[in-house]
């Protein structure tokens, strides 16, 4: 495979032409013969009125000439020859953030259109292919560009806003210090790291779609509220409709919004419908006209007040503050109990537990000391400063507690963790070692917070079912059942009918993180016969719907001059040709020399020796 380094040198074969115009022009003299003076002044004029154009002469300068402009521009071009085996080793990561969708199709005809750029005078093109999300697998390896564009076909750029830092050195890493990394994107990057190159086939456009959802108890119906926002610079008009499970959709309603606008649409929740879907009607961006909804419903948690008189009206304020509980009147079905402990009547928590110390003396002096909070999901965040705590009897601390709040040398709160053991279950019990009575506690923002942090874990935990509204691609957790014979999970993406579109099993190993899926919709989590969760998926990301930014730029042709020297080699006849060009040169002065000395030393004719 023969390459150009230097193209501009082919300008040079404009000398052909030049050098035919040359040998065209040239007249040929002619002989006149005359037979007296007066007669050569009119000769003279008539001669100088005929043809200035003769025909080509063939002559060995010619030839030359002609020859020492091909062989200059030969050297001028640069000539080079493939190296073989040469192989260029490209590593082209695609931005995995959603606006990438709406210019999906156009990014992957660039890209293959850009190959043979890409592979330029090489005899191999090795292609890698990587989103710009941390962990995803290759989408594509190999030299084939049916099967990268068949690569590009499947990918589903759905992530957020991602750092691209990290595929990108992990694509210099693959393709080494001599290969060429691509960064596809829709937001230019002035100076991309380890010298990437730069493609985007974006550009701005108009979108409005959703970006969040509430559902609440409006005088005494089930009313829904839907945030829409128009991201553009121009106003927007749009329609909005409900769809219902039954295939039933209301009217299309309009709704205009100003450059940049928030509206809410707000409705009344269809009567004994569990879910549903609002529609805005479409634009180019459609990942956030649909708008899944479920009537959320949290776990109940089942709480149990044992107590007494005591704390009486603090087990009743935590129960009206956490939302879907219950009071049950005994340990066996509750799933937190609040327990009051007395040393001359000690009774000890057997499951999930709030322990509170009581003392029905009148406590000693306020403790001294400065208070210290350790690490934990529980405390971090809140402010303990401002707590008094009188000198009361203490719950006896384990070795394996996990102390919370220290003032001094005492342990203020701690956490007393129990694994499961046979038929007995795993516990938690957050032990507070005072008399709540004798502190200002219950007046401290940071004790709510802790408790209502302790309920939701406890919540978190438990094997039942809910229902809630999750964006795309939000991590959630689900308890699961553990146990040699308890089943994996099976999670099914529905459609608003409830028809399974996609289903995937899920190993279970106690409580199971799991991602929502990347497009709208509605997913189930079941674990045997046992419905674990029922969710509506929504896209609601603001930065990704925003398309200002959006730019087209293209630098994969730079550098192209280097990858010419790294896969290719030199012309080595090009000194020879020199020479040649040189000899061309020299015999084209011989000869053009010899010619007009034949000229000059012509012998006269008769005519011209006597003219009179």
């Amino acid at each position: 495979m023969l390459t150009l380094a230097n193209p501009a040198g082919l300008w040079a074969l404009l000398g052909i032409p030049a050098v035919l115009a040359i040998h065209f022009l040239q007249r040929q003299s002619v002989l006149l013969p005359v037979s007296t003076l007066f007669l050569l002044e009119k000769t003279q004029r008539e001669s100088a009125s005929g043809r200035k154009f003769d025909r080509l002469m063939n002559s060995v300068p010619l030839w030359m000439q002609l020859l020492g402009v091909l062989l200059l521009t030969w050297l001028l071009a640069e000539p080079r020859y493939q190296k073989s085996r040469s192989t260029q080793r490209v590593a082209i990561v695609l931005d995995s953030s959603a606006s990438m969708a709406v210019a999906k199709d156009k990014l992957k005809e660039k890209l293959v259109a850009s190959l043979p750029d890409l592979q330029g005078p090489a005899a191999v093109l090795d292609l890698t292919l990587l989103e710009s999300t941390p962990g995803k697998p290759r989408l594509y390896a190999g030299n084939s560009p049916e099967e990268f564009a068949a690569a590009l076909d499947d990918w589903k750029p759905r992530a957020g806003l991602t750092d691209p830092a990290h595929a990108l050195r992990l694509a210099r890493s693959l393709v080494s210090r001599d290969g060429i990394v691509v960064y596809a994107t829709d937001i230019p990057i002035e100076a991309p790291p380890f010298d990437a190159r730069v493609v985007s086939v974006s550009e701005p456009v108009d979108n409005v779609g959703f970006t969040g959802l509430s559902i609440g108890e409006k005088e005494g119906a089930r009313v829904f509220q839907a945030l829409v926002r128009n991201y553009s610079k121009s106003s927007s008009s749009r329609t909005w409709q409900l769809e219902l499970p039954d295939g039933q959709k209301t009217e299309p309603k309009s709704f205009d919004l100003e450059p940049g606008g928030i509206v809410t649409l707000q409705a009344a929740f269809p009567t004994n419908a569990l879910k549903a879907r609002l529609v805005l009607s479409p634009d180019a961006f459609t990942l956030d006209d649909t708008l899944p909804m479920v009537v959320a419903q949290p776990k109940k948690l089942n709480l149990f007040a044992a107590t007494g008189d005591a704390y009486e009206e603090l087990s009743k304020k935590l129960l009206r503050s956490l939302e879907s509980t219950e009071a049950v009147n005994d340990t066996a079905s509750a799933d937190l109990t609040i327990l009051s402990y007395d040393p001359l009547d000690p009774v000890t928590a057997t499951g999930n537990a709030i322990v509170f110390v009581r003392d029905d003396t009148r406590g000693g002096a306020y403790l001294k000391g400065g208070i210290v909070a350790e690490k934990s999901t529980l405390i971090d965040g809140l402010n303990w400063q401002s707590l008094l705590v009188r000198e009361t009897i203490q719950l006896q601390r384990r070795d394996a507690d996990s102390v919370l709040l220290w003032q001094g040398d005492r342990a203020l709160i701690f956490l007393r963790e129990t694994p499961a053991s046979g038929e007995t279950p795993a516990s938690r019990q957050l032990c507070f070692n005072f008399d709540l009575r004798l502190s200002n506690a219950e007046t401290q923002p940071a004790f709510i917070v802790m408790l209502h942090r302790f309920a939701e874990e406890l919540r978190a935990a438990k094997v039942a079912p809910a229902t809630e509204n999750l964006e795309t691609a939000q991590p959630f957790v689900i308890a699961a059942k553990t146990g040699a014979e308890s089943p994996d999970l099976l999670i099914e993406t529905l459609d608003l009918a409830g028809k399974v579109i996609e289903t995937k099993d899920e190993p279970v190993a106690g409580s199971v993180r799991l991602e929502a899926p990347l497009d709208s919709g509605f997913l189930r989590v079941r674990q045997g016969d046992t419905t674990l969760l029922e969710a509506g998926v929504y896209f609601a990301d603001t930065r990704e719907a925003d398309f200002s930014q959006c730019a087209a730029v293209d630098t994969i042709g730079t550098g192209s001059s280097a990858l010419v020297e790294r896969h290719t080699e030199e012309d080595h006849l090009w000194r020879t040709w020199f020479l040649v060009l040189l000899a061309a040169l020299l015999i084209s002065w011989h000869f053009t020399r010899e010619r007009e000395a034949r000229k000059s030393q012509a012998p006269l004719s008769p005519q011209q020796e006597n003219p009179a």
